[in-house]
């Protein structure tokens, strides 16, 4: 049978006191053209289904071996210490101690320190904002966690991405046009790099602490 169909009892049998019973119908549904519709979908959405491509971070490489000179005053240095504390300075530390950058935690939190991640944010905006070709040096502790780094490269990732979309913007094009050759000296490309964390960046940290009253491997505390 296609589609449905009805099948009754031919003869209508006598029940108790003589009454006829009810004629029972049964109905067959062909569930065949439903699976067919259903595959027909299903491989219609496969077909047509655009996946979404993976985000990779541009990074713009110096020629190897090549020497990159970056006056002290624009070299951006943030610091992630063994406490996962962020520290930033710009300029010889001997003349600049680093800054803590502020918590989002309260000072008598007992989880302790945790990055405010918008005040890291209005720090990469502002002072690229003001230092034109502004580099940043990051020294990341051995102790500190993966995600240290992680939040710095996902901000500085945000930076570009949103200040070449307010570029396109002005510009009335769009955004993957600055790829072009006609834009691409409009184009900003965060320059940083990852350097070794070392032990006179031990003493620079512990210095830092120290002076913004925190203590530090000196007086034994280290909060």
């Amino acid at each position: 049978m296609s589609g449905g169909a009805v099948a009754q009892s031919s003869k209508a049998e006598k029940g108790k006191g003589g009454r006829r019973k009810k004629r029972r119908i049964s109905i067959l549904i062909d569930m065949t053209p439903m699976v067919d519709i259903v595959m027909l979908l299903l491989i219609f959405y496969m077909v047509t289904t655009v996946f979404s491509m993976p985000q990779a971070m541009e990074i713009n490489l110096p020629p190897e071996k090549a020497d990159v000179e970056v006056g002290e005053c624009r070299l951006l240095q943030i610091r992630v210490d063994g406490e996962n504390r962020f520290f930033w300075n710009i300029c010889n530390p001997a003349d600049s101690l680093p800054r803590l950058i502020p918590s989002m935690n309260a000072a008598d939190d007992t989880t302790g320190y945790m990055v405010d991640t918008d005040s890291l944010r209005m720090l990469l905006v502002n002072l690229n904002r003001d230092i034109e070709k502004l580099n940043t040096l990051v020294l990341i502790h051995r102790n500190a966690k993966y995600n240290a780094m992680v939040d710095i490269l996902d901000e500085i990732d945000l930076l570009e991405r949103s200040w070449n979309a307010a570029t396109a913007k002005r510009l009335g094009i769009k955004p993957e046009d600055l790829n072009t050759a006609e834009y691409k000296d409009q184009k900003f490309s965060y320059r940083y790099a990852m350097g070794d964390w070392e032990d006179r960046d031990d003493k620079i940290v512990d210095a830092a602490l120290r002076a913004s009253g925190f203590g530090g491997e000196a007086d034994g505390e280290t909060n």
